[in-house]
């Protein structure tokens, strides 16, 4: 710590004595450059103790991928999961939602079997959301790995 000091220490009595030299009208930049120097020390510690505590992971392996929360969190926890549809409960709301006028149009142009065909249809997306929520969690469960660990 202390050689991080004395460098500092210099850079420091440097600027002073570059000021003295030039004068008052370089006074700006000289500190806008002593400030740049100090700004760069902090980025590069930083960034050694952010590997320090990384451990031997790098910069590509560092961090959790953007949609680790959305899949469960980086923990591998499951959390609130939001699925594709935002939500588990948010597919057969949707679809009893839409499900009233769709039935009261094909009850009306077909009746009785438009209906049947109708709900049909809508169980069937329903049954089709489901299965990609599944496949979705049970690819996420084969692939997961903690980023973090």
């Amino acid at each position: 710590m202390d050689t991080r000091q004395d460098e500092l220490k210099k850079d420091l009595d440097a600027a002073v004595q570059a000021r003295k030299e030039l004068g008052k009208e370089f006074e700006s930049e000289l500190v806008d450059s002593f400030l740049a120097r100090i700004d760069a020390r902090l980025d590069a510690r930083v960034e050694q103790r952010v590997a320090e505590r990384l451990g031997g992971y790098g910069p590509a392996g560092a961090y959790p991928p953007a949609d680790a929360y959305a899949r469960g969190g980086p923990h591998g926890h499951p959390g609130r999961r939001r699925g594709r549809f935002g939500g588990a409960g948010r597919m057969p709301v949707l679809s009893l939602v839409m499900g009233v006028p769709l039935s009261g149009i094909a009850a009306g142009t077909s009746g009785f079997m438009g209906l049947l065909v109708c709900w049909a249809g809508i169980v069937g997306v329903n049954f089709a959301a489901v299965q990609a929520e599944k496949r979705e969690e049970r690819d996420a469960k084969d692939t997961a790995r903690s980023e973090w660990a």
